[in-house]
């Protein structure tokens, strides 16, 4: 099968649609199916491997200068070239310049057309666009949301949480509920005391890690609360922040006004076969409040890692919750989170108890049991009539 991947956003631009798309497409040519991305061009090279990756040229947003946006001219000229191909399915992941190319390919070549359905864009636009009128947007986006579905064939959505909410804006388009979930080979080894040499933290401090995409959606300034309450009993907490993103500057400030400078480090983006391992593996606890996530990917992460942890659950991470023995689920309270976290810390019998049930409850969540779920509706599809005049 010839599978041919449309976004907005790839890697070297790191968050959870880049990391879905990443292991759709490596487990998609494990599985003996070709794949040809097409995304943004961020300036550097991609390595050579059996992943075809098609760059077109792109310019920054203002308002989020780590996004890319695929330049109109450029869609005509990709339009062509694809089209002259022969793909088997056309699968979608953003709703930008990428979905409007790929609407464009279905209607010329009759290859049928999947979008994922990866973000919940209503709880976005309050971070991003605060100046507009919340109930404005929100009904903005419902709408929006209807009209880009008309031009597909099916949609995948990570979650049964995300296929009631499509179904609550009036979405008719057939849907099927698949997680992406992980290469969990990937996901072994790590080595915590090396990450914490690496930051000058003793083997025995307590430590919280997080790794997320640093933006208002994620939530961190709650979790720098959580840290502020448990100082109080753990004088050398240290909580990791392992990513980046536009709410860095702000969450620094609140770091700083919090008095917070020697328990919190920002650590940027690491590599996700090695210093990432480590650092996950360096937690006595993941922390995590997210309320916008579609997959809660990280969270899968950490319990393949053997890591205890402590979340809310909302959306994606409340499927990933539900049953998880390695996981203390707890309501979007500071005071409630930070009992969770301390109970925890003050007790290694129970952290090793939790890591022990991890693994179990990331096999859940292996990839190719779910993107052979994936392979076979690709498979369903059938080809379009093309109009020839």
């Amino acid at each position: 099968m010839n599978v041919l991947m449309l976004s907005d956003v790839y890697f070297p631009r790191v968050n959870g649609v880049s990391t879905s798309m990443q292991t759709a497409c490596r487990e998609l040519v494990r599985m003996g199916h070709a794949v040809t991305v097409v995304a943004p061009d961020y300036g550097s090279a991609d390595a050579a491997g059996d992943i075809e990756i098609m760059r077109l040229p792109s310019r920054k947003i203002f308002f989020d200068p780590e996004d890319r946006l695929i330049k109109r001219s450029a869609l005509n000229a990709a339009l062509q070239d694809l089209a002259q191909r022969r793909f088997d399915v056309i699968h979608i992941h953003t709703p930008f310049r990428a979905h409007e190319l790929g609407v464009r390919l279905r209607r010329l070549s009759g290859c049928p057309a999947v979008e994922s359905y990866h973000t919940y864009f209503e709880q976005y636009v309050a971070h991003y666009l605060p100046w507009m009128p919340q109930a404005a947007t929100r009904l903005a986006v419902r709408a929006a949301s209807r009209r880009l579905v008309r031009g597909i064939d099916h949609l995948i959505v990570p979650t049964e949480e995300m296929a009631a909410v499509l179904r609550g804006y009036g979405i008719a388009t057939p849907a099927s509920v698949i997680p992406t979930g992980i290469l969990l080979d990937e996901f072994a080894g790590g080595d915590g005391a090396l990450f914490r040499q690496r930051l000058g933290l003793g083997a025995r401090q307590p430590t919280l890690v997080t790794v997320s995409r640093v933006a208002a959606e994620k939530n961190i300034d709650f979790l720098l609360e959580v840290v502020d309450k448990l100082r109080v009993e753990f004088a050398n907490l240290v909580f990791v922040i392992a990513g980046e993103g536009p709410d860095e500057a702000r969450l620094k400030q609140i770091t700083s006004r919090l008095g917070l400078g020697a328990h919190v480090r920002f650590v940027g983006n690491l590599d996700r076969r090695t210093t990432l391992l480590d650092c996950y593996r360096a937690a006595d606890v993941f922390v995590f409040a997210s309320g916008t996530e579609t997959q809660g990917l990280v969270l899968i992460e950490a319990m393949a890692l053997g890591v205890p942890i402590v979340s809310t659950a909302q959306m994606g991470t409340a499927t990933v919750l539900a049953g998880a023995r390695s996981a203390r689920v707890s309501a979007k309270d500071v005071g409630e989170f930070a009992s969770h976290v301390a109970a925890l810390l003050r007790s290694s019998s129970a952290r090793a108890a939790l890591a022990a049930e991890a693994p179990a409850d990331a096999q859940r969540w292996s990839a190719p049991a779910l993107m052979q779920r994936v392979a076979d509706l690709y498979a369903s599809l059938p080809r379009l009539s093309v109009r020839t005049s």
